[in-house]
């Protein structure tokens, strides 16, 4: 069983994991980190709610992002508010000796104004459902053309409520981008269109049995 500090992420990210007393990681985290952080690469996660994917994706977003560039360089889409809140919240954490690093929410259900501001600050990392992520780039408040990174979380959440389009037109708008990383908790059909339409050769990586709806 390896450690969270066995894993050569960045001497800050070290230092946030050992802040936030994480010492063994779950087995997505286990699988998907050290993976992610030797080579970048497209891959599918399977894995349930609570099993700490957030940590299996962000540790390694935040190890590849270049603090330096003030654009958006990674984008993380969740289906629900409170989902794209609670990333945001552990991406500050996991950030907090990241001198630099700036990572903004937007969700509906809250004025667009003040999004649109801190937007304005120019985050590296952005987290958003895929709703309201469309009225900003409808309104032109960001810009998703350096977009590098792009993880579609619960992805088979965001399907079952209708978001396919809102997928669809969002990773159209993203020209630039080198690596897809989804998570989701089953292995639909939907699911596996989304992966064969924008995707490049994947790894799948799986903790339980997939679920096949």
């Amino acid at each position: 069983m390896s450690l969270f500090s066995s894993f050569p992420l960045r001497e800050e990210l070290t230092r946030a994991v050992s802040d936030l007393g994480f010492e063994t990681p779950t087995p997505i985290q286990q699988k998907v980190i050290p993976l992610l952080l030797s080579q970048p690469r497209d891959i599918i996660g399977l894995a349930q709610t609570g099993t700490g994917k957030t940590a299996a994706f962000g540790l390694p977003l935040l190890h590849h992002t270049d603090i330096a560039q003030r654009h958006v360089q990674a984008l993380v889409l969740s289906p629900t508010r409170e989902l794209c809140m609670q990333i945001q919240e552990e991406f500050k954490k996991y950030g907090q000796h990241l001198h630099g690093l700036k990572s903004v929410a937007v969700y509906g259900g809250v004025p667009i104004s003040g999004q649109i501001r801190e937007l304005r600050q120019q985050p590296q990392v952005v987290v958003a459902t895929p709703g309201r992520l469309i009225d900003l780039l409808e309104r032109k408040a960001l810009s998703l053309e350096e977009v590098r990174y792009v993880v579609l979380d619960e992805a088979d959440e965001m399907l079952n409520m209708g978001f396919r389009e809102d997928i669809d037109f969002i990773l159209k708008n993203t020209p630039n981008r080198e690596h897809t990383w989804l998570f989701s908790a089953t292995m639909s059909n939907e699911v596996r269109g989304i992966a064969k339409r924008f995707m490049k050769q994947w790894e799948e990586i799986s903790v339980a049995p997939a679920n096949t709806a």
